[in-house]
This record gives structure tokens, sequence and C-alpha cells, in this order.
């Protein structure tokens, strides 16, 4: 490209063109042509209502509509030609539509400006990659929903610092991510919503002098309405930096699942198993069978975390209304939503696709003196014991079965009379942990009927 043509795109204001330098640091389109669909949806809803109310021609407007269709064609077939000297995917949009269409398409850009456009174009890419993130957690929901039902009954161990606590169901420990992955999915939507408010029309930072019809093309976007001040419109970058937030939460919580599943199948736990599909061998250990889509899924919160940092800093000392410092709004924005929907969809293959082993969650639960509090609770409940007497009482008897070397269930009556003389027989009807997550029946607990009244609770919300 010339130095006169590149020219022509400052409006005359410069003698000269950039330098190498200057239009590297300069142009934005390495990056922001993915943003070309959504440019190309805002320019056709902005030419129509140019023509509709009468500041071009229903010539023009039905030239540009051709013109801007070609152009997406062209994109998305893969022969549209990027120009770096063209600076970002606006100007490279309008530079081909006016070679195709003529003068007809520079009077696209009336009413105006790079900075309505491009503070419209990201709220359209964002606005989609909710939705996208919305399909993705209801399908990560259902595939533990399907785990839950599956194993209501399975008993497993609850666990506080890692160390077993309290038995629980292998079906209760899925619906704790089923809630997680719920509110992750609540906060997508109210984000959505949030943000869906129109920048089209507020031109480079003061609105326009024409006589356009913001609600116009703010529906046809579908938008719920337009922003009200135009300030606040082309500088707003609140909803990429929720959306970072929304996502780096959910990447949080598929992190915490991740370890799980890299610590559950292990051999020294042997919970679950992990399909072949999430899988790798080992290039020197025939026997490894690494869980490596876990590992890189707990990784990869750091870039989806670090995303919201770096545009949090690129926002933080910018005045009203536009800077260029926002060009560096987009490129973390894109890296922290492929991440996050790159995990999304590798973590509902291996939920669907994980085993787990109901003899060998069965068997972790009952060590570590797991149905201790399901004692305590007994002593209070049917000896009238203030609660922490009965810990004493409990933590007496859990000191003598480790000196036996036995767990709680196999010391004998005469073994529990000789710390308390009041306790009988019937109590080791709570110690078994079957009997323990059975009797777990308060609302949002552990019992298999409060589990399967949970999964009901969430079929029919997410219908």
């Amino acid at each position: 490209m010339t130095d006169e043509t590149s020219n022509k795109m400052w409006g005359g204001r410069f003698a000269a063109g950039p330098d190498a330098i200057m239009e590297a640091i300069n142009a934005s389109i390495g990056y922001d042509k993915r943003l070309a669909a959504q440019d190309i949806a805002g320019s056709r809803a902005h030419a129509a209502m140019l023509a509709a109310t009468g500041i071009v021609s229903d010539r023009d407007a039905e030239a540009i509509r051709e013109g801007l269709l070609t152009v997406l064609s062209e994109i998305e077939a893969g022969d549209f030609e990027f120009s770096p000297a063209l600076e970002d995917i606006h100007m490279n949009v309008e530079a081909r539509l006016k070679a195709l269409i003529g003068d007809a398409g520079g009077r696209l850009h009336t009413a105006r400006s790079r900075n309505d456009q491009v503070a419209t174009d990201f709220r359209l890419w964002v606005r989609d990659q909710l939705d996208s993130a919305d399909a993705a957690l209801v399908a990560l929901i259902e595939a533990f929903l399907g785990q839950a039902e599956a194993g209501a009954d399975y008993v497993m161990p609850g666990f506080t610092h890692l160390q077993v606590a309290q038995p629980v169901t292998w079906g209760h420990h899925m619906m704790a991510y089923v809630e997680m992955l719920g509110r992750d999915l609540g906060r997508v939507r109210d984000a959505r919503a949030r943000m869906n408010e129109c920048p089209l029309g507020a031109a480079a930072l003061a609105g326009t002098s024409f006589p356009i019809d913001r609600e116009m093309t703010a529906r046809a976007l579908g938008f719920d309405r337009p922003c009200a001040n135009s300030l606040d419109a082309v500088s707003d970058r609140d909803f990429a930096l929720e959306f970072l937030n929304v996502a780096s939460i959910c990447a949080m919580h598929l992190s915490r699942l991740a370890e799980e599943l890299v610590i559950w199948s292990s051999a020294q736990f042997r919970f679950v198993a992990l399909s072949d599909r999430f899988s790798t061998g080992s290039s020197i250990m025939p026997q490894k069978r690494n869980p490596d889509a876990a590992e890189l899924i707990r990784a990869k919160l750091g870039r989806v975390m670090g995303a919201g940092v770096g545009l949090m800093t690129v926002m933080k000392g910018l005045p009203l209304a536009y800077s260029k410092d926002m060009q560096e709004d987009k490129e973390q924005v894109f890296d922290a939503a492929d991440t996050l929907m790159l995990a999304l969809a590798a973590m509902e293959g291996m939920v669907r696709d994980m085993t787990p082993d109901p003899a060998a969650l069965a068997a972790a639960a009952g060590t570590g003196f797991s149905t201790a509090t399901d004692l305590a609770d007994w002593l209070v409940r049917v000896l009238d014991m203030p609660f922490r007497d009965a810990h004493h009482v409990t933590g007496s008897l859990v000191a003598l079965a480790e000196k036996k070397g036995c767990d709680l269930p196999d010391l004998g009556l005469e073994d529990m009379q000789s710390v308390h003389p009041e306790i009988r027989a019937e109590v080791f009807d709570v110690l078994g942990v079957h009997n323990s997550v059975a009797s777990r029946t308060s609302y949002g607990g552990t019992a298999p009927e409060q589990v399967r009244a949970q999964i009901a609770r969430w079929k029919e919300k997410l219908q």
C-alpha cells in the first residue's frame, strides 16, 4: 500500500504515512479480524437505519448491503487479503467494500465512528461467547447429573483438609459441582443481560447531529436498548471485564475438579478410571496412564485469570472517553474465551466418560474413623449427652480403636462401655458407612433420597 493511499485513511491530516514501526504497533488486524462477522452485522444494521431515516438513499443502502455480504463470503472462504496498513478489521472491510461498490461504500461511515463501531463489534463478540459458555455449562451440568443419578447410592469418603471426615455419597459429591456450575451459569446469564446495550450511534464520543434511530439498530442487532450515554458507550469495557471475571470463577471450579480427578485416578486412590480419550501414556513407563487433560485444565486457569488482570490494568487509568490503550482490550479476552470453551468441552467429555469404582469408594469411606461424628450424634440423641461431652467420649473411643489397630465399628460393646457404661448395642446401627449416609436426610444432605430430590430439581430447572 502506498503512503498516498494510507494518507487517505487519515483524512489528509498528515503529510507522510506512518513508518514501519508505527504501522506495526498501531495495527490490530492480526487479531481483531476475529470480529469480522460482528463488524459486518453492525454495518448492515447501520446501513439499513441510514436508509430508513433518509440519511442515505435506498439504492446506496442496497449496494452497501450486497457489498458487505460479498465481503463476508470472501472472509469466510479464506479469500480475503487482510492488510496491516489498514490497521484494523473496520478499515479492511470498508476499503474492500469501496473497491467493490465505489463511492456508495464511503457513505457507510456516516453518523458513526470507529469508536462506537468497535465497541459494538466487541460487545456482539463477547455476547456470542457468553451464549456459547451457557450451552457448554448446561451440557457439563447434565453430565454431572448423569453421574449423580447412576451413583446416588455409592458410598465414598468425604474429606476436609484432604483427610477422611465423614462418609458421603458419590451422587452428593457430583451434585456439589452441579451447584458450583449452576452459579457459573447464573453469572453468565446475569452478565449477558447487563451488557446487552448497543453503543452504535454514540459516534466518536458525543453522539451525532444526523437524525439516526438508535432504537432501530439496537433491535436489529438483538440488543435490549441503546447505551444511554455516548461517552460511556465508547469507553466502557466493563462487559469484557465481567466476562473475564465470570470465566475466572468458572475456570477455578474446573481446576478444583481437575485436581480431584488427578487424585482420584491415581493408583493410590483408584476412585475413578478416566477414559482413553482423555488420558495419555508415558514415553518410557509402559504402565502409566496419565490424566493429562485434567492436568492441562488445572494449569489453564492461570491464563484466564491473567487475562482479567491484564485488561483491568489496561483500563484502570484511562480518562473518558476513548484512548488507543483500549486497542489492547481484545487479545486476552479472545485467549480466555478460547481457553474456557476448550476446558468446558474437555471436562464434559471426562465427566461423561469417567467410571467410578464403587468397591474402592466404599472401602475408602470406612477408613479414618469416618463415622466418629455419627457416634457423637448418637450419644447426644439417645443418651441426652451434651455435644461437647459426646465429642470427648467419641475421641476416647477413637483413641482406643487406634490402640487396638481397628476402626470404630470393630470395637466390642465391652470396649465401648469401658469408656462410657451407658452405651448400648444399638450404637452399632449408626456406625456403618451406609447407615451413616442414609441418616443424613436434612435438606441438602448426602442421603440418597436427598440426592435424588436435588437431581430432580435440577432436571426441572434446566428444562
